[in-house]
């Protein structure tokens, strides 16, 4: 059942534990560790997951056999979604996506090459909606209804939330080109 909830006070220190976990496990390799996704935005409705992104020099297979020997769920999912109207090469959008492990918070931690459009996107989303809260509102209106109409079809809930978060990147792109925005320091 795909269910948002309102924002939870906890989130960001519930983040810090995993991010802590993936440091030692990680080491060095973790160029970057951030908070990412709904529950990185405060107010936002989300679903009740916590998002990670691990920022690489490269997708080695090293990577993963850490984590899954850490206890961590590999996942067969290698890309992300690409946006409507962009033509981008695969390579751009290539990532692993890894899960928290079965007895530990619930998170879905991705896995990115540093400098990469999909590295830069989710930290640009996240900034956007932290600083537009009427864009941030409109969105968690969406993901509520949304999740009230399909409610148990994951891949339905994707094929609507991903096209109106391609638009609300539109927006984002803007607002970075005439701002100057670029990423902050590491969440972790």
């Amino acid at each position: 059942m795909i269910e948002i909830v309102e924002y939870r006070d906890e989130w960001p220190a519930e983040f810090s534990a995993i991010a802590d976990a993936l440091r030692r496990t990680l080491g060095e390799d973790a160029l970057r560790i951030d908070h990412i996704g709904s529950t990185a935005v405060p107010g936002l409705a989300a679903k009740d997951i916590i998002d990670v992104q691990v920022t690489v020099a490269e997708l080695h297979a090293a990577l993963t056999e850490r984590l899954a020997a850490a206890g961590y769920r590999v996942s067969e999912h290698e890309a992300d979604h690409r946006p409507s109207g962009m033509d981008l090469p695969d390579e751009q959008l290539r990532k692993r996506l890894v899960m928290n492990r079965p007895d530990h918070r619930r998170a879905n931690i991705h896995l990115r090459i540093d400098g990469r459009f999909n590295q830069r996107y989710p930290l640009l989303c996240r900034d956007y909606l932290r600083t537009h809260r009427g864009a941030a509102d409109a969105y968690g209106q969406l993901k509520r209804a949304l999740a009230r109409i399909v409610v148990h079809d994951l891949d339905a809930f994707y094929d609507v939330k991903d096209p109106v978060f391609d638009i609300l990147m539109a927006g984002a792109t803007e607002w970075a080109r005439a701002s100057g925005w670029q990423p902050g320091p590491s969440d972790a």
